[in-house]
C-alpha cells in the first residue's frame, strides 16, 4: 500500500484506534513507509491525532534505526531542518517527535540529544515561538524521563529553569514536568516558587492527554 491509500489508512487508525492503532501500524508496515505520512499528521488540528503520530514516529524511527541506522539519521536531520528558519516552515510537532524517537532508541539519543538542548539556548538554535517551546518542553521531558543520566550530561538542567518564568502556562508547566523527570535538584527554589500556580497545563502520557495545574506538578516533583 502506498501514497494516498496509505495516508488514509494511517489517519484512520490514529483517529479510531488510539494507541493500539499506533502499535498495529508498526506490525503492518515497514518503518520507512510510515515516516512521511506520520510527519504529515504532526500538523493535524486534531490534538490526539498529532500526539499519536508522535508516538508512532518514535517507534517507527527506532525500528528503522535497528534495521538501517543511516536511514534513521536522515529522518533526524530532516527534523532538524524543519526547525531551521531556512526551511521556510514552522516545525509543528517536531520537537515532540524528536524527543519521542530518542526516548525509544538509545543510539539516536546519544547522537542527537544535544540538539534538543541547543533548542533551549539563545546561542544555539533557539526556538522563539511559544507554541514550539511547548513542544520542546514536552520532548525534553519525555527524553529526561527515559534517559535522565544522558540529559544531565548534556546540561539540560542548566537551561530548563529559564522556562519556569515563561508567560505561557503550558511552557511553564511542562518545564516543571521535565525538571521533575530529570531529577535535577538545583532548580528546587524556583520550583517551590510555583507551588501556588493554579494555571492549567496538559501533558500527553501513555496514549492519553492528561490535565494538571502547575502547582500539582510542582507538588509531585517536590514529593520525589
Amino acid at each position: 500500500m502506498k501514497g494516498r491509500a496509505l495516508k488514509k489508512k494511517i489517519l484512520g487508525l490514529l483517529q479510531d484506534s488510539g494507541l493500539d492503532g499506533v502499535l498495529a501500524l508498526l506490525d503492518e508496515f515497514p518503518g520507512r513507509q510510515l515516516v512521511n505520512p506520520l510527519v504529515g499528521c504532526l500538523c493535524s488540528s486534531d490534538e490526539m491525532v498529532k500526539w499519536l503520530a508522535v508516538s508512532a514516529l518514535g517507534r517507527a524511527v527506532a525500528k528503522l534505526a535497528d534495521q538501517e541506522m543511516e536511514e534513521a539519521r536522515v529522518v533526524m536531520r530532516r527534523f532538524m531542518w524543519m526547525l531551521n528558519d531556512e526551511s521556510g516552515g514552522i516545525g509543528w510537532g517536531v520537537p515532540e517527535a524528536m524527543g519521542e524517537v530518542m526516548a525509544c532508541h538509545a543510539g539516536l539519543a546519544e547522537e542527537y540529544a544535544h540538539i534538543l538542548v541547543a533548542n533551549m539556548r539563545e546561542e544555539g538554535n533557539f526556538l522563539e515561538l511559544e507554541m514550539l517551546q511547548r513542544g520542546l518542553m514536552w520532548g525534553l521531558g519525555r527524553l529526561c524521563g527515559a534517559r535522565p543520566q544522558l540529559m544531565q550530561a548534556k546540561n539540560a538542567g542548566l537551561y530548563l529553569p529559564f522556562y519556569l518564568d515563561s508567560a505561557d502556562p503550558e511552557v511553564r508547566g511542562r518545564a516543571v514536568w521535565a525538571l521533575g523527570r530529570l531529577g535535577d535538584r538545583t532548580a528546587l527554589a524556583k520550583l517551590k516558587a510555583r507551588i501556588d500556580d493554579q494555571s492549567p497545563v496538559t501533558i500527553y502520557l501513555e496514549g492519553k492527554i492528561q490535565h494538571f495545574t502547575i502547582g500539582e506538578l510542582v507538588a509531585e516533583v517536590l514529593a520525589k
